[in-house]
């Protein structure tokens, strides 16, 4: 199947200046399978290599020698021959403490080999290292669920992923193109973008099959926690990855995971769950400017699963449930929409940022505001609402745009991409206060856009000025 990483890949093989690459992200999101897929795309010789297989070969990596390392490789089983026009892939590279600093000795001494290394728990030697990262001589790819223009290639729907993939502001969608879409888009709630799962149902269009899939994965996450969490409670830690679920986009407050347990330590089960990029935190900010990151409260944050679909499964949801929900909920009263954009909006900022994602909220007595999700792009600062209301009731986007002097918003709905000036007014303190700002509204499938389409409003009105 086609990954949209596969043309990362591409552009990490042409380039004069390759550097081993490093690819992050949780269990069975198809590290490894990617790199196979594009090594026989190139026509490359793979040369495979698992450390959770070899566990030996941590002493030879210990030696930082990479003609001997080399040596040693060549000489496992399947192994075509490693030499500059091969591909060297170590994967489960976390499973030699000295693997992954060794790199930075095949950037110096052997810069002309391809080497690429992937893990599945690597954070967590990220985090616990003793060791001199190799800073500056190795890449990083971040790796996630299949975005949706992916999950349409793999239904067999060329066109219409090339609508998404394509858009561009003043683009009209047609009226069946859309329907179709947000269609497929609900299936894509259901089955979300893990690999297998997205597999086995274009293989069957048993969404059953892809239930499958999930209740596996999901007990493959449930087995790996003792590796982590040492000896922290087992089953605590089950229910706060059960509760996760539950909370997504909301406010997180301890007391609601467990009443029975304190805050830090509730704090560092869910740390933990995002260290194996099972949860991924969205942080307060400020939002005066970028990054967003510098003005975060990381005290304060809401939290998305790894995959909508996984997040379903967890919940116990039917395929009967989500395609008997109607539009206007399915858009504006579930976690599901905020879900799925936020795991595509996280796709897109992980090539750009290694921090978290980033939301408004002020809290106050009577002014509570709260924005989904805040971006950036051409240098600004962009809110996104994932909503289906009207303009005139986004209370919380108006007193954000109003109080940081931004011109432009986006909303994600249900409806046919539009573009729209919106002039009201809000109450400020005694009084009132006009607010004036573009809000550009895309339909939920077009989330892969956001950054591209806040860039050319920029571009456009930096020609227009």
């Amino acid at each position: 199947m086609y990954r949209k990483q596969l043309d990362i890949l591409q552009e990490w093989w042409n380039s004069k200046r390759r550097k081993p690459l490093v690819i992050r992200g949780a269990r069975q999101v198809g590290k490894s399978t990617l790199v196979q897929i594009f090594a026989k795309d190139a026509g490359l010789d793979l040369n495979e290599v698992n450390l959770d297989r070899f566990p030996e070969l941590d002493a030879v990596f210990a030696t930082k020698d990479p003609a001997r390392i080399i040596a040693e490789l060549d000489s496992l089983p399947n192994m075509p021959g490693i030499s500059e026009s091969s591909l060297l892939f170590v994967d489960e590279i976390q499973g030699a403490e000295h693997a992954l600093p060794a790199l930075r000795y095949f950037y110096e001494d052997r810069p002309g080999l391809p080497v690429i290394a992937a893990g599945s728990l690597l954070e967590f030697t990220l985090r616990q290292h003793h060791f001199s990262m190799p800073v500056g001589r190795i890449d990083y790819l971040h790796m996630g669920p299949m975005v949706f223009s992916d999950f349409l290639l793999a239904m067999g729907e060329d066109r219409l992923a090339a609508t998404v993939k394509t858009f561009t502001l003043g683009s009209t969608i047609g009226a069946v193109a859309h329907k179709r879409l947000n269609e497929w888009m609900r299936s894509y709630f259901f089955v979300g973008g893990m690999p297998e799962a997205v597999e086995r149902f274009a293989r069957s269009r048993q969404h059953r099959h892809a239930s499958d899939v999930h209740r596996s994965i999901i007990g493959t996450y449930r087995d790996d926690f003792p590796k982590y969490i040492g000896a922290r409670d087992l089953v605590r830690i089950i229910k706060v990855f059960t509760y996760a679920a539950r909370s997504v986009g909301k406010k997180v407050k301890y007391t609601n995971f467990s009443a029975d347990h304190q805050g830090a330590t509730i704090r560092g089960d869910i740390d933990l769950l995002c260290l194996a990029r099972i949860l991924t935190k969205v942080v307060s900010s400020s939002c005066n400017g970028v990054p967003l990151e510098a003005e975060s409260d990381q005290r304060v944050y809401k939290l998305l699963f790894l995959d909508v679909g996984l997040m379903n499964s967890v919940l116990g949801l039917k395929w009967s449930d989500i395609s008997a929900v109607p539009d206007i909920r399915l858009s504006n009263e579930g976690t599901m929409a905020e879900q799925f954009v936020g795991q595509h909006l996280l796709d897109a900022h992980w090539q750009q940022s290694s921090g978290d994602l980033s939301y408004w909220l002020r809290e106050g007595k009577g002014t509570n505001a709260e924005v989904d999700f805040v971006i950036s792009a051409a240098g600004q600062v962009v809110p996104i609402e994932v909503k289906s209301a009207a303009a005139g009731s986004l209370r919380s986007l108006h007193q954000m745009m109003s109080e940081k002097q931004l011109p432009l918003a986006i909303r994600f709905d249900l409806n046919p991409p539009g573009a729209q000036e919106v002039a009201t007014t809000i109450r400020s303190g005694p009084g009132q206060k006009n607010v004036r700002y573009d809000l550009l509204s895309l339909p939920l499938y077009l989330v892969e856009r956001s950054h591209d389409a806040a860039e050319q409003y920029y571009a456009d009105r930096r020609s227009q000025s």
